[in-house]
């Protein structure tokens, strides 16, 4: 079994595969951040299995360069920049790996929203920068109770509700909108369903994204959302940066509808650190001081996590080559049956 890693970005030569799986000869494609790997099509064509290892980078060559593969992974749980239609239309599943950093990314969800309600971002800033001067608990602005607060999420899958779980046990009332989700879903969970997003948004305190990047999804949260926001939102987002269009966000918080936001993910990533919004963040602009926080994608990460993830990518493919066991798979829509 030959399976190509694409957009290797890992420091390591694959041991961690290899000692699991010594029956598998596998070949790295190494990339960096934002340039995808260069592929041989030769080897392309000897291939049994494809994954790729990048978050935002797609495969350079089409599925049609692979006549041997027999499967496509993509090594994460969003599948935007993996070619499900191209792999669907030769009958060959494309599948992801969804269920190996759902405990992080939630609690990183939850993380972003305690630091700016709770002010950990704020108040060790205010000290290291004024010293006594910022030793004073007026120094957050965005503090406030969780109790009672009601906690929106945007896509009540595994993360969603991990992450409704965990605001649920701060005593936060969970509504969801997921136009996907089969009716009784509000029924075995305890949260309230909500059937359009601007309803949603009109009644959240705090609005948690966690639905996959698609054509109805993209600027999902754009003006007109924001418009019908509650004043004072806070909004996180840890599923992808496209979701929210930040120009809108901008506005919105300018205006102060939103009046805060925790980004893991932002629609070009590395991050384009000089839109409007960012670079006011970046200089520390009054009108946005401590109520925005920036991390670099790393929601889904820790050790454990990613040994996990590398090796969740190689299960799906070995039960499928192995036993014909097909999991995870997202473009069965183009499937032959």
């Amino acid at each position: 079994m030959k399976i190509l890693c694409v957009n290797w970005q890992a420091a390591d030569d694959a041991e961690l595969e290899r000692q699991h799986y010594p029956d598998v000869e596998f070949i790295l494609a190494r990339s960096t951040a934002d340039v995808a790997a260069v592929l041989d099509p030769e080897v392309a064509k000897t291939v049994d299995a494809v994954i790729n290892h990048s978050p935002t980078l797609n495969v350079p060559l089409p599925p049609t360069a692979f006549p041997n593969a027999k499967i496509a992974v993509r090594s994460g749980v969003g599948f935007d920049n993996i070619d499900t239609a191209g792999w669907g239309a030769r009958n060959i599943p494309a599948c992801n790996v969804p269920d190996y950093g759902t405990t992080e990314v939630a609690d990183h969800a939850i993380a972003l929203m305690l630091a700016l309600t709770r002010g950990t971002y704020s108040y060790p800033a205010e000290i290291a920068v004024d010293g006594l001067e910022g030793w004073h608990f007026s120094k957050a602005p965005l503090i406030r109770r969780h109790k009672n607060a009601t906690f929106g999420v945007i896509g009540l899958g595994r993360i969603g509700l991990a992450a409704a779980r965990r605001a649920a046990a701060f005593d936060m009332k969970v509504v969801f909108y997921d136009p996907h989700l089969l009716s009784g879903v509000d029924l075995s969970t305890g949260y309230e369903r909500v059937h359009s997003l601007n309803e949603l948004m009109a009644r959240a305190d705090v609005v948690s994204v966690h639905a996959p990047l698609s054509t109805e999804t993209r600027g999902l949260l754009g003006t007109e959302a924001f418009a019908a926001a509650k004043p004072g939102l806070i909004v996180i987002n840890t599923a992808r940066g496209p979701i929210i269009d930040v120009t809108a966000l901008e506005a919105a918080m300018r205006q102060g509808t939103v009046v805060g936001a925790g980004l893991d993910v932002l629609p070009n990533e590395p991050g384009d650190l000089d839109h409007p919004l960012i670079k006011a963040w970046r200089a520390n602009e009054p009108w946005i001081k401590d109520r925005l926080i920036v991390t670099p994608h790393a929601a889904f990460y820790s050790p454990a996590s990613m040994v996990d993830l590398r090796l969740k990518s190689i299960e799906v493919i070995h039960a499928y080559l192995t036993e014909g066991r097909l999991t995870n798979c997202v473009n069965r829509e183009y499937l032959k049956r």
